[in-house]
């Protein structure tokens, strides 16, 4: 029988005018507890985890590409969107709902959440939503499925790097390459269920 792992949280990403790109995880509630793990693609092309423990850095090692992997504290404060991992430093502002995220308010929570509606899902978000897949392949043997239920806009960020500013808040071009899910173009917050199907 596969097993069903499954994370409840948030995602943020966003982009920079310096060329470094930011994914951002705060999840509430997975196989693992609560914790926030940090992507980011900087302007060379190098793929950075920031993950707060080896427990979390094997596991999104072992779903996404990274050419690095940093184990350091990882703080995000959900309220206020401060984050602090390692050399990264960003303080976000969060806007309203999108419409998108209008529109999956509008669906069932139960409905948008199940794994079996991204098969439906997925061709629309590879249409819609440039660099942003529902459904794919996780690994050798895995199967990660996304279920959004909300999206708001991100209307500012600023970020650091070593203490030094990343610049102003860019749309996330070119999508960063750590797997199937990557991000919206747009900096945005989505309200997440992502379960990973192990066989």
């Amino acid at each position: 029988m596969p097993s069903v792992l499954r994370f409840r949280g948030r995602i943020a990403g966003w982009g920079t005018s310096s060329g470094t790109r930011v994914v951002v995880g705060c999840w509430d509630a997975s196989p693992l507890g609560a914790f926030a793990d940090v992507m980011v693609e900087r302007p060379d092309g190098e793929r950075l985890l920031l993950a707060p423990s080896p427990q979390v850095a094997d596991l999104v090692a072992s779903t996404y590409r990274f050419d690095r992997v940093v184990l350091t504290p990882v703080a995000v404060s959900a309220s206020s969107w401060h984050v602090v991992a390692g050399p990264l430093e960003a303080r976000l502002v969060v806007g309203p709902r999108t419409v998108l995220g209008r529109v999956l308010r509008a669906v069932p929570r139960r409905v948008a959440t199940s794994r079996h509606l991204t098969a439906l899902t997925d061709p629309v978000a590879r249409v819609l939503l440039r660099g942003v897949r529902t459904r794919g392949s996780a690994g050798p043997g895995r199967v990660e499925h996304y279920g959004a239920t909300d999206v708001h806009a991100l209307v500012a960020a600023e970020s650091r790097w070593d203490g030094e500013p990343l610049g102003d808040l860019r749309d996330v071009d070119p999508p960063v390459r750590f797997g199937f899910g990557s991000t919206p173009r747009r900096p945005s917050v989505t309200d997440v269920v992502t379960t990973i199907v192990v066989h």
